[in-house]
């Protein structure tokens, strides 16, 4: 690993699963912490673009060793453990969620089917997460396995990906960091999925954003029927849920690097 990365990164190389296909997983620990003090987790969609430029998709990354490093060290967040899995070539298929898919028309879903060489592998996906990463990972590191230290995140499908996983799993995740989310997919059914799926208000915290240039430009018609569904529900802006804009940001690494804090806070300050 390099010598850059602040703590100690952790790659579990091909994980085997009885869901989806074998991938690495990296775990993060927090440089200043006591070894047998259990943290909090934050699961993370497309792991290999979170720590090190050698192995990401673009030749950068999240830094999320240091953000979260240095809201830790101002005392904005605990100490906490960051797991990245890593993503594979039926990355679309993993990341769109299953039931909401399910709601749209057959042509949608055959659409889908079409471009991307099957149906959504989302449910699968969140059963190798749930059924054996995160047992593997409060097994063998100090955590706090709760709901209330659960977290999951992510950017674009990974988004899509995190709030579905809330919404499915309410008792395993408390909180849902959505970047970039990615909207469109299924032509925006994922709103409408959201109508019966969302838990109800009080014991979780999710986060969307949006940037306004690039593939980001698409998103704020679906971010503010996302956000009325919030509403609706009786989800309180800037205390269960947070939607930020950022003027002039584009969809990639560097955005999310520049911008993660402000989910960090919200989800585990």
């Amino acid at each position: 690993m390099p010598a850059s990365i602040l703590g100690i990164l952790k790659r579990h190389k091909n994980v085997a699963s009885r869901f989806v296909a074998a991938r690495h997983v990296d775990v993060w620990l927090p440089p200043v912490h006591h070894e047998n003090q259990p943290l909090p987790v934050i699961y993370m969609q497309d792991g290999h673009n979170l720590f090190d430029p050698a192995v990401s998709n673009s030749g950068e990354v999240w830094a999320m060793d240091r953000a979260v490093t240095r809201l830790a060290g101002s005392g904005d967040i605990p100490a906490t453990i960051v797991v990245g899995i890593w993503d594979t070539d039926r990355r679309f298929r993993e990341y769109m969620p299953r039931k909401a898919l399910d709601m749209a028309d057959k042509e949608e879903q055959s659409r889908f089917a079409r471009d991307n060489g099957g149906m959504p592998l989302s449910d699968e996906y969140l059963r190798f997460l749930i059924e054996e990463v995160k047992p593997v990972v409060d097994r063998e590191y100090a955590t706090k396995p709760d709901r209330r230290h659960t977290f999951i995140m992510g950017s674009s499908m990974g988004g899509l990906l995190s709030l579905y996983a809330l919404c499915e799993y309410p008792d395993v995740f408390g909180g849902a960091g959505c970047l970039s989310t990615h909207w469109p997919a299924g032509d925006g059914i994922m709103v409408d999925y959201m109508k019966t799926a969302l838990p109800p208000p009080g014991k979780h915290h999710i986060y969307f954003d949006y940037g306004t240039k690039d593939l980001d430009a698409l998103y704020e018609p679906y971010q503010m029927r996302a956000d009325a569904v919030m509403r609706a529900a009786g989800y309180r802006e800037d205390r269960d849920w947070l939607t930020r804009r950022y003027e002039g940001a584009t969809h990639n690494e560097r955005a999310w690097r520049e911008r993660v804090e402000t989910p960090l806070k919200f989800l585990l300050g």
